[in-house]
């Protein structure tokens, strides 16, 4: 099979060929048909994850999958070849970029039909983080005032879409070339992040989602009311920092978790899309690495096998 892999910290992936993995009996082998590129692929790459996702070389990369099942292991019930599903690897294994990975059974969500197959790919991390924000960490509710930092990348946006559409009331910062495309997710008010400061603006929010880190985190303290909510995912915020403002902090880092994506699926079939950056081949993987790395990818990029 053709795989993406890299054999050090920081060398450019490149295309190979790997025999197709053999499977235990509680897995299935899946014939992958997309793989989505996320953050946390380029901080392992870079390095910076030695700690908590340890690799091995050479190492494919790669969480996110969707594809349609090959083969299934003798201990797996509820599975069938050619089911099409949707899933996140262990980031220590990777395995995603790939023309075949080796899933646990136990991680398997049914893709959504609503969207093409490929693109279901984009759901897993971005939805699973969103998800994990707003209903596990927080609860949001009908009337909820949250504002969304970084509500034009795949995280802020997936969480505004679901946000707007649990009955929240959702204020976004983003580039003002954004703008329509944030309001489109359902955003009532967006701020552009290049010439305003949100705090003169806002006040009184129940919960700031901070997808972007730095000095963001601590001027938000400032817009949330007493009682309310900061939830960061580049890192751990100043919690001590929050409890002097009157405030809740927390971090959210996703693991994978099959019934939270499976929510995730479930709110796909209502309707909820995926912002795709594009849509590449495997022998474009160091160029898709790089732009992902600079910050220029609007939306997902996916690898299609």
């Amino acid at each position: 099979m053709k795989t993406l892999e890299y054999d050090d910290y920081r060398q450019a992936p490149a295309v190979r060929e790997q025999a197709v993995p053999s499977i235990a009996i509680d897995e299935v082998l899946v014939k992958v048909a997309a793989a989505a590129l996320n953050p946390l692929d380029i901080k392992i790459h870079a390095g910076y994850m030695t700690d908590f996702f340890p690799v091995a070389f050479p190492y494919i990369p790669g969480t996110d999958i969707a594809g349609t099942i090959e083969t299934v292991g003798d201990g797996v019930l509820g599975w069938k070849t050619g089911d099409e599903i949707i899933a996140r690897l262990d980031p220590s294994k990777g395995g995603a970029f790939a023309e075949y990975a080796v899933v646990p059974a136990d991680q398997l969500v049914r893709a959504p039909t609503s969207m093409p197959l490929a693109e279901s790919a984009g759901l897993v991390t971005i939805g699973g983080t969103a998800w994990q924000i707003l209903f596990e960490e927080f609860a949001v509710a009908p009337g909820h005032q949250i504002l969304v930092h970084g509500a034009a990348g795949p995280v802020g946006a997936f969480t505004t879409l679901l946000a707007s559409n649990a009955g929240a009331e959702v204020f976004a910062t983003a580039a003002g070339d954004d703008e329509e495309y944030v309001r489109a997710l359902g955003a009532v008010q967006v701020i552009d992040y290049r010439d305003q400061r949100f705090e003169d603006h806002l006040s009184d929010m129940d919960l700031v989602v901070d997808t972007v880190g730095g000095d963001v985190e601590e001027r938000s303290l400032k817009v949330l009311k007493r009682g309310g909510t900061l939830i960061a995912t580049p890192m751990p915020p100043d919690e001590a920092r929050a409890r002097h403002a009157g405030v809740e902090a927390k971090f959210v880092f996703h693991a994978s978790n099959a019934s939270r994506l499976e929510h995730v699926a479930e709110r796909a079939e209502n309707g909820i899309k995926v912002r795709i950056d594009r849509t590449i081949p495997l022998d474009e993987g160091a160029d898709a690495f790089a732009r992902q790395a600079n910050g220029d990818a609007k939306g997902k990029i996916i690898f299609r096998m």
